[in-house]
């Protein structure tokens, strides 16, 4: 299994970035797929995530700021991130999985710095 993020990098307060994953490895149509993050010296916080059919849900920190979307024709998971804060602070991972259960890949995250 490979879920590779990218996307990340340095952005001002209010400002947006859109997180891509490249997933391989399993038959990526078949599973809900998820974001989650890491801020420094915590553990990984699960953000949205998507089904097989295109239903989304979203942890309350990044409802109606944060866009999860999928292509399964390309085996690709995107987040859309507007109005970003510093709070917002991480390494976002793409994550197998929902809520309840995700797996993800520590080496294959992307940073995401909110500073001004």
């Amino acid at each position: 299994v490979q879920l590779q993020a990218s996307g990340g990098g340095l952005v001002q307060p209010g400002g947006s970035l859109r997180l891509s994953c490249a997933a391989s490895g399993f038959t990526f149509s078949e599973y809900p797929m998820s974001w989650a993050r890491q801020s420094p010296g915590g553990g990984p916080n699960w953000i949205p995530t998507i089904s097989q059919t295109g239903t989304t849900t979203y942890t309350d920190s990044v409802k109606g700021r944060f866009t999860i979307s999928r292509d399964n024709a390309a085996d690709a998971l995107y987040l859309q991130m507007d109005r970003l804060d510093v709070d917002d602070t991480a390494v976002y991972y793409c994550a197998k999985g929902d809520q309840d259960y995700f797996h993800y890949l520590k080496d294959q995250g992307t940073l995401v710095t909110v500073s001004s």
